[in-house]
């Protein structure tokens, strides 16, 4: 069978002539899982600088900046490690010091709004990644066929629903009930913070893949960065979620 992701970074990684195998050293997991142990630590030690600028002042435009810099050079340095897989070892830190900028300060304001969130966020992603590790690693969760396509299936149809809510946002129309903070909004949440999850299993069936087939080592920092793609996504659905139950306790 051959393995997709629904994680942008992932898709068509090793197909074909995407990369070129069997030439220099080649990728491994324990490379790739240390190399995402480095982006990760980037992105903590970014976040937390940014968190502490904000809780200096409490003030969003001391931080607002970086935000706005950390999201749209994040998604700039995210489009050129995909397009140029061969210049990860450098822009997939990049990405993680952007990234971190952006995470940085979204979660201090959400702190600021529920205290202890962004701890149960981080705990609950973390979490989550090392119990499905575990399970894909001893046989319960694989990435079947079937399995694949219900999980691309079901990130393509969640992302048509957050670009249609972009677009009508634009007209000051919103799709009703599923962004609330009801019953109905908590349980879509849920089913987002599930696939988001869900994702992390064809991640690793993808990354495993690679080393299988003997990918070069640059792609080590290329699959780093394609499993932090979806970690972070994974934790914004998490203070999404955390965030909506908070409210609805209210």
């Amino acid at each position: 069978m051959e393995l997709k992701s629904s994680n942008p970074a992932f898709g068509k990684t090793f197909e074909g002539s995407a990369v070129h195998a069997g030439y220099g050293q080649t990728m491994t997991i324990s490379g790739t899982a240390n190399k995402a142990g480095i982006l990760m630590l980037i992105v903590a030690f970014s976040a937390s600088w940014v968190w502490n600028q904000f809780f200096d002042t409490r003030d969003i435009s001391s931080v607002s900046g970086y935000m706005m810099l950390g999201g749209i050079g994040g998604f700039i340095a995210a489009m050129v490690t995909i397009f140029k897989k061969e210049w990860s070892a450098a822009t997939a830190p990049a990405y993680a010091v952007l990234e971190g900028m952006f995470l940085g300060g979204f979660s201090a304001m959400m702190e600021l709004r529920f205290p202890g969130i962004a701890i149960e966020a981080v705990a609950l992603t973390f979490g989550t990644c090392f119990c499905l590790l575990l399970a894909y690693r001893s046989g319960l969760i694989r990435a079947s066929e079937k399995f694949t396509m219900g999980i691309v299936a079901a990130t393509g149809g969640i992302a048509v629903v957050y670009f249609a809510s972009m677009v009508l946002g634009f007209f000051g129309v919103q799709i009703p009930g599923i962004f609330g903070n009801g019953p109905v909004g908590i349980v879509f949440s849920l089913v987002v913070v599930v696939i988001a999850a869900l994702n992390l299993i064809l991640d690793f069936a993808v990354i495993e893949e690679g080393a299988r087939m003997g990918a070069p080592k640059y792609m080590e920092w290329y699959s780093a960065f394609g499993l932090m793609v979806t970690l972070v996504w994974l934790y914004l659905e998490m203070v999404r979620l955390l965030s909506k139950l908070r409210d609805e306790r209210r």
